[in-house]
């Protein structure tokens, strides 16, 4: 929520197996597992830099933000804008100060429903913790607006668990272990009933992938079959695990104090494992960090792993419909011409794009195989 976006230049991948036990599904028997790509290590940044510059306020993106600016003071007067950390087509991010606070607004840019919808629950999530605090650190609410769709909160100190949405390499073993600490946390809180709702319909976006060529027709069956084995278990012992909903290390800020999450527009009720297999799907190139992740998912029994595994299909599935549509724009836009020239061996951000759609068709083959593994033990 707070990282401004980066660079997606990188050198090449060189293709390297994936060590045992890396897959999804702990099959001691597994013959051959799916190859991943290695890149090489973007600079880290830090969460929080030191506030500085002015605000760019002429032309149509000045109006935009100056709206932005009376939307935040409408339900907190004493905001200072300072900069503009996050700008995009959807919302913008500005930091400034409340007093001798430093604080955050998050400002709804594109009021379509859908966006508004979530924009609203992410109001609702920091109004539920003001009330009922989860076991993990979550910025303090300073004021909120659902109707104009505007959010002030604190602003957290410390650097981001990675800076992109699918880290270049391996984070550190120690940022992966206390990432890994927060979201287990997380999923083992149980908030009041009604404070949170079930964000993800699992019937409904299985068979909308389905509709659109994503999952075949055996995906549909083999994946229907463990919903109807959860659907159970649920009726037995309730299956239900609160999630963060995008448990991204970008949405992961470490200070010393310990991990702060942000971002928590998706939060609610899920299948167990679906932040488990959000971070799975992201540490594509940390093989160790992914079994560890695996025997965390499948530890409780055949059940979780169930659950585990339709979740990592939908999430892969989900990442690559978004991979598939940016590599179609980027060919349509061509390489730019003229003017400045890459840096040796860097890849542009297309053929990085089209090098990351590879590795998560990749690793969707090895969760399709693991599902229908799966049946095969029910």
């Amino acid at each position: 929520m707070y990282t401004a976006s980066s660079s997606v230049s990188a050198p090449p991948r060189a293709f390297r197996p994936m060590g045992a036990g890396g897959g999804p599904y702990l099959d001691p028997n597994a013959a051959s597992p799916a190859s991943g790509m290695g890149r090489t290590r973007r600079a880290a940044g830090t969460g929080a830099q030191p506030l500085s510059g002015r605000l760019d306020l002429s032309g149509p993106q000045g109006a935009q933000l100056r709206m932005a600016i009376a939307s935040v003071h409408r339900i907190c007067p004493e905001f200072n804008p300072v900069q503009v950390l996050r700008r995009s087509g959807r919302s913008v991010l500005i930091v400034g100060t409340t007093g001798r606070a430093t604080a955050v607004a998050k400002c709804l840019l594109d009021h379509s429903p859908v966006w508004t919808e979530r924009f609203r629950h992410e109001i609702a999530a920091y109004r539920a913790f003001v009330r009922h605090r989860p076991p993990v650190r979550v910025p303090r609410l300073i004021a909120a607006d659902p109707e104009n769709c505007t959010l002030v909160i604190e602003r957290m100190p410390g650097r981001v668990a990675a800076l992109t949405r699918h880290p270049a390499e391996a984070p550190p073993r120690a940022d992966v272990r206390a990432a890994l600490g927060a979201v287990s946390r997380i999923n083992a809180w149980r908030p009041p009933a009604g404070l949170f709702d079930a964000p993800l319909d699992y019937a409904s976006r299985i068979a909308r992938y389905h509709e659109l060529g994503l999952f075949t027709d055996r995906d549909l069956g083999d994946l229907q079959k463990l919903l109807h084995g959860l659907a159970h278990a649920s009726g037995r012992g309730g299956m239900g695990q609160f999630c963060h909903g995008d448990a991204l290390l970008s949405n992961i800020l470490l200070p010393p104090t310990g991990p702060v999450l942000v971002d928590w527009e998706h939060a609610g009720w899920y299948l167990p494992g679906y932040d488990l297999a959000t971070l799975w799907t992201v540490l594509g190139d940390a093989p160790a960090a992914r079994r560890q992740i695996s025997q965390l998912a499948q530890a409780p029994g055949a059940a979780a792993r169930d659950a585990f595994l339709v979740n990592l299909m939908l999430v892969l599935t989900r990442e690559i419909r978004t991979y598939e549509t940016a590599v179609q724009r980027a060919m349509r836009e061509g390489a730019p011409s003229g003017g400045g020239q890459a840096r040796q061996g860097a890849l542009s951000s297309g053929e990085e794009q089209r090098l990351l759609l590879r590795r998560l068709h990749d690793d969707c083959a090895m969760a399709r195989r693991a599902v229908r593994a799966a049946v095969g033990t029910r």
